[in-house]
């Protein structure tokens, strides 16, 4: 893939063997970004930001970031509060542990478990389809031109989702049989259930937003053997 220009941010697009890179990709495309994709603690080198795309499990994903030497490089990323953008399993793997996959530990950043949807009389698992997400704050950068009138639609596909341990991290819940964290914002790291590249022009816009609230170049990544 080609990269951008020097002196505009480098966009890393996390590939952990089961993400969902083209469609995402396909989404930074139509907005005139292009992305590095990251396999490697070497491949975060001069990146700017990151974005974890997610399909599959929780423990495949856990596993395959220690298998890619990820998980350290990651976690410094977020304890730097670099910019992140986590999409659906790349939002789950940001808490300590998942209903999905007992007994294995996600990167733990954020305090808090991942539950399974509890059956209700016609509600349906997995989620999939379109629904709604009602921000916490409004006038929080993610949601610039999305529901000013009323909340935003995005598409959802997920039969888990995160139960963060800290409310002050939610940046809007979604209604399904019950209230559930669809997304969070805490400093650079902004978090989503839904599926913004499939999400139409609601979803462009979230994506738009994220890179626009990024957009002044960082200092990037060092590899670990460079960093004090």
């Amino acid at each position: 893939m080609p990269e951008p220009h020097p002196s505009r941010p480098l966009t890393g697009l996390i590939d952990y063997g089961a993400g969902n890179l083209q469609s995402v990709n396909n989404a930074l495309l139509s907005l005139g970004e292009s992305a590095r994709i990251v396999r490697t603690p070497a491949d975060l080198e001069g990146i700017s930001r990151l974005i974890l795309p997610g399909v599959g499990s929780f423990g495949d994903c856990a596993a395959n970031l220690d298998a890619q030497d990820l998980r350290k490089p990651i976690l410094q990323w977020l304890r730097k509060g670099r910019p992140y953008l986590g999409i659906c399993l790349g939002y789950q793997i940001l808490f300590e542990e998942s209903a999905e996959s007992p007994g294995v530990a996600g990167l733990g950043f954020l305090a808090g478990r991942v539950e399974r949807f509890a059956p209700h009389a016609g509600l349906k698992v997995p989620h999939m389809g379109w629904n709604t997400a009602e921000p916490t704050d409004p006038s929080h950068p993610m949601w610039r031109s999305l529901g000013d009138d009323s909340p935003p639609w995005f598409y959802f596909v997920h039969s888990f989702f995160p139960v963060p341990g800290d409310p002050h991290v939610v940046a809007s819940h979604t209604l399904y049989g019950a209230p559930f964290a669809s997304a969070i914002a805490t400093g650079g790291l902004w978090a989503v259930q839904f599926h913004p590249e499939r999400s139409q022009d609601n979803g462009l816009t979230l994506l738009r937003n994220f890179l626009d609230h990024t957009k002044a170049p960082s200092p990037g990544y060092e590899t670990p053997s460079r960093v004090p």
